[in-house]
């Protein structure tokens, strides 16, 4: 693209770089969390929320987990000013949380933002001004004195009007568009601000460092906030907050590393609702601290529920790749991927390991409120064997032996991909049911009757009579064998159909744990060319449950080779 020769770098790295951030490999614990969905979300809505719907949002948030939330910009329209109103007169504001609202350095916005104030326990006023080279250049076209004399002008009413506020007010102070300052003087506005307001050890001052607009690599945000972190004045009595945007795609990795850097707050949204590409999405940044076994100290633990809630409160959706939150990000289409799973699941279930380890998932889904059948094995054209095989045994109880697991497999990816379709779990069980279990089609054997013939220390005779109805028709057969099934066999090889087989292979299984539950038998049986045939038969007797097997797989190799006639 020829067209990028207009553009240049528009950020400022600092003058220095000391970079022991660089030597960390993880976050020790989780910062302090400000919602700004509320003011910063809400503003970049295409249609905002109303006062109601922002009252029952500032509930949800609270009931997350969230002790610092930015409920707006009372100064900028009535519904903002009344919206802080109601939470204050209401009593809506639980002790252990702290509203936030934000104002202009200008007098009169000053003023309406304390009025609006008027009654609160605790708050804190977040105080702005421009500081970039392109605004003061194009939209202030005013000199770096003027941009800090602007600063400490409201940052002198601030002071003034707490001193006089009956509630306990604390400060924040953001440089507007803070990467695209030059460092050296976004650190002087900064200190100009902080002698103003004078920080106590009881009594801290938030500076806010925000990429107003992602400009730069996320590690020259985290080098920025290294270096004003190192010459702030009275560090030990600052708060140090991030307030990551995502133009370029790296709002989370530019909050991360600002926070191995120094940073001791983030401001953000759930999801990364915000103005343009939006803001630091919290719940991701959370979760990631949580996948390194790091407490966020926000609930998170049904993030179906947050994903309603959210797309409710905004009308905005989450993507379905959306990290942690997205519908399919855990689902698994892949074979391969689906086959690692389930065996590592199976792997976890048998040790008891406390380590979660299993591969393609970061976390257990279950952590966060989605389930293993509905939210991660997901069957289409592209699964395998081990995916169907694990659906049907984690939903329905089937332990498919493995040699049949690829014939199911097989029919279910056919079906899929002739259909160009997903195919949910309960799907795929009603096409391998019909296929596979207790097929009665062509031959359906309506009563056995069993007695012991002989037996001695190697081998039990059993001789049967059947009823068995082929084609419509109803025959009886006796026959004798080594063994019940055996002897159902040798019956019904004396049917008036030519078809010569023999057993491969036979295995059973309860599928329930009750004394009187059902059980599960699966037989391979092979004919006279080589072909190979599956059949399973449940019953709650494990010899008829055999028995049907047995007429399953035989009634499969009727509808492939057409011996009954």
């Amino acid at each position: 693209m020829e067209n990028c020769k207009k553009y240049k770098i528009g950020y400022f790295p600092p003058p220095t770089v000391r970079g022991d951030w660089m030597k960390k490999d993880h976050i020790e614990k989780a910062p302090i969390w400000c919602s700004v969905d509320l003011r910063d979300g809400n503003q970049a809505l295409v249609v905002p929320m109303s006062l109601d719907q922002k009252l029952e949002f500032f509930k949800f948030l609270v009931s997350l987990g969230f002790k610092e939330i930015e409920v707006g910009f009372p100064a900028s329209s009535n519904t903002e000013y009344e919206f802080v109103r109601r939470l204050i007169e209401d009593r809506l504001i639980p002790d252990d949380v702290t509203i936030q609202v934000l104002t202009q350095s200008r007098a009169h916005i000053i003023e309406e933002t304390f009025k609006s104030l008027k009654g609160v326990n605790k708050a804190i006023v977040h105080l702005y001004n421009s500081t970039s080279l392109s605004q003061r250049e194009q939209v202030f076209k005013a000199s770096k004195e003027e941009i800090i004399d602007i600063a400490t002008n409201g940052a002198k009413l601030l002071k003034e009007k707490a001193e006089s506020f009956a509630g306990n007010i604390r400060f924040e102070y953001s440089p507007e568009s803070f990467t695209g300052t030059e460092m050296e003087f976004a650190l002087d506005v900064c200190n100009a601000v902080i002698d103003v307001w004078k920080p106590r050890k009881d009594w801290k001052v938030i500076i806010n460092l925000p990429s107003t607009v992602s400009m730069s690599m996320p590690h020259v945000y985290a080098n920025q906030i290294e270096y004003m972190c190192d010459n702030l004045h009275g560090r030990e009595n600052l708060i140090v907050s991030l307030h990551p945007h995502n133009d370029r795609g790296t709002a989370i990795a530019e909050a991360e590393l600002g926070i191995l850097a120094g940073g001791d707050r983030v401001e953000g949204t759930l999801f990364g609702n915000g103005e343009r590409t939006g803001n630091v999405d919290l719940v991701t940044l959370a979760m990631n601290l949580f996948a390194h076994g790091v407490n966020p100290n926000l609930h998170f633990n049904d993030i179906p529920k947050v994903v309603e809630a959210y797309e409710n409160f905004t009308d905005m959706q989450v993507d379905p790749r959306q990290p942690y939150g997205g519908k399919l990000v855990f689902a698994a289409f892949s074979g391969s991927h689906q086959d690692a799973i389930a065996k590592g699941m199976k792997h976890h279930q048998e040790t008891g390991c406390d380590q979660w380890t299993v591969p393609y998932l970061p976390i257990d889904p279950r952590d966060i409120g989605k389930e293993y059948e509905a939210d991660v094995i997901r069957i289409n054209s592209q699964s395998g064997k081990g995916g169907v095989a694990y659906i049907i045994e984690q939903n329905y109880g089937y332990m498919l032996p493995k040699g049949m697991q690829s014939e199911v497999g097989y029919l279910i990816k056919d079906i899929s991909d002739k259909n160009h379709s997903e195919i949910p779990a309960d799907k795929v069980f009603e096409i391998f049911g019909k296929e596979f279990i207790n097929n009665f089609e062509n031959i359906d054997i309506t009563d056995a009757t069993f007695k012991k013939v002989s037996s001695d220390e190697n081998k039990a005779i059993f001789s049967v009579d059947i009823d068995v109805i082929i084609n419509g028709r109803n025959y009886s057969f006796t026959s004798e064998g080594n063994g019940r099934l055996d002897a159902v066999s040798n019956a019904l090889l004396k049917a008036p159909f030519e078809y010569n087989y023999c057993f491969v292979t036979y295995s059973e299984h309860a599928l329930e744990s009750k004394s009187d539950s059902r059980a599960a038998a699966y037989i391979l049986i092979e004919d006279n060319d080589g072909n190979k045939f599956w059949g399973i038969g449940t019953h709650s007797d494990i010899i008829l449950a055999s028995v049907n097997a047995l007429v399953s797989a035989l009634n499969r190799a009727n509808n492939k080779m057409n011996f009954v006639k």
